[in-house]
């Protein structure tokens, strides 16, 4: 698959996932090319965890209320430190974007399927916290998202887009009526 029938074909899955493991050297693929994303100032401001010990996952799993994405036999754990580049401007939020866009990407590309968790765990009740403190995350990192990696039980269920004439325009903003 090249990197545009990748983009194309990778959507959220939030479905059950075959019990297949995934292996640690496609686990260290996905997490080279978030690492790869790039990165303000080049602070580099992304960590991650990879989790694929069944005991381990399921202590985490134990946490997240509601539950999601716990058939996953792997799971991805985005930690974010804030890093000042320059002039109080910090790009955190920009790299770990990148960096989890970068490993969906691979996600799909190896066959597996994924979906980003983040506000669910970074809400008022700090869901991320608890992961983060199963996982023994020093405190100046923050546990931002996870993303369950595995085999699809079932096909993904495609969001419906808008058209692309009513998002994309060339030369200027154009006001359809």
């Amino acid at each position: 698959m090249n990197i545009i029938e990748c983009i194309l074909n990778r959507h959220s899955y939030r479905g059950k996932y075959k019990k297949a493991t995934v292996p640690r050297e496609h686990l260290q693929l996905i997490m080279e090319a978030g690492l790869a994303a790039p990165s303000g100032c080049n602070k580099q401001t992304v960590s991650l965890i990879a989790v694929d010990e069944p005991e381990t996952l399921n202590k985490l799993h134990a946490v997240v209320n509601p539950p999601v994405g716990e058939t996953a036999p792997a799971m991805l754990c985005v930690l974010s430190q804030r890093i000042i580049a320059y002039d109080d401007r910090c790009f955190a939020t920009q790299d770990y974007a990148a960096a989890i866009e970068n490993m969906l990407l691979a996600i799909t590309a190896l066959g597996y399927q994924s979906c980003w968790y983040e506000g669910h765990i970074t809400d008022k009740d700090r869901i991320c916290d608890k992961m983060a403190a199963i996982l023994n995350v020093p405190e100046e990192y923050e546990l931002v998202c996870f993303l369950p990696v595995g085999i699809a039980e079932s096909d993904p269920l495609l969001p419906k887009k808008k058209p692309f004439a009513d998002r994309a325009w060339f030369n200027s903003f154009q006001n359809i009526i």
